[in-house]
């Protein structure tokens, strides 16, 4: 794949905790697939650089955006809101609003969790069309895939080939980090610009199952 474009880019603003990471690398390698580029603040892992410039370079970067609201509520008592995705969305909106030129025409699609919670904690966004995946990665794919088809021009692929082919892409990479002296920890805890890398070369190699 080639060097990521403004057109074919897609910033990603999402969960990193354990229990998101299926759903990440699963919309990681359905980006990839359709031809597109993620965008991730974990695609550089470089402490010196400020987190929120960053952020705020990706969203310049990018023609397309994908923002997950999942975890901007409490999930227990006395647990303050997790408020990086949305003020991430923000920093987006702006740019699509206020940059003018290229950006202005900047695809943004919002994700939840749960249909309307957003509602409690970001009211502004009601009227906004906002999609929600129950937790699962499989039904991320389908409304990633959906929107990449409706709004990027991606091939019109069905849901299903494109979550098949993420089964091929995992045992192959399974087998390759084997291969490399990767232990079952390693893999476990294998860094996301390496996944994302692999899916980039597993689809440059025609996708072998």
């Amino acid at each position: 794949m080639a060097d990521p474009t403004f057109e074919t880019s897609v910033f990603i603003n999402c969960p990193f905790d354990e229990d998101y990471e299926p759903i990440l690398q699963a919309i990681l390698f359905a980006i990839v697939y359709l031809g597109f580029y993620p965008r991730i603040a974990r695609e550089r892992n470089n402490a010196a650089e400020n987190r929120l410039e960053k952020i705020r370079e990706l969203i310049e970067a990018s023609k397309f955006s994908i923002h997950d609201l999942s975890r901007c509520q409490a999930s227990r008592k006395g647990e303050a809101y997790r408020l990086n995705m949305p003020f991430e969305l923000g920093i987006d909106y702006g740019c699509r609003q206020y940059f003018g030129g290229r950006h202005a025409d900047k695809k943004i699609l919002i994700l939840e969790e749960r249909k309307y919670r957003y509602q409690a904690a970001l009211s502004d966004l009601a009227g906004c069309d906002i999609d929600t995946h129950g937790g699962d990665f499989q039904t991320a794919v389908r409304k990633v895939r959906n929107w990449l088809v409706t709004e990027a021009g991606a091939p019109a692929e069905g849901a299903g080939k494109v979550l098949g082919r993420y089964v091929d892409f995992q045992g192959w990479n399974y087998d390759k980090q084997l291969a490399a002296g990767f232990s079952e920890d390693d893999i476990q805890d294998y860094p996301t610009k390496e996944l994302l890398d692999a899916m980039i070369e597993w689809v440059a190699l025609g996708g072998p199952a």
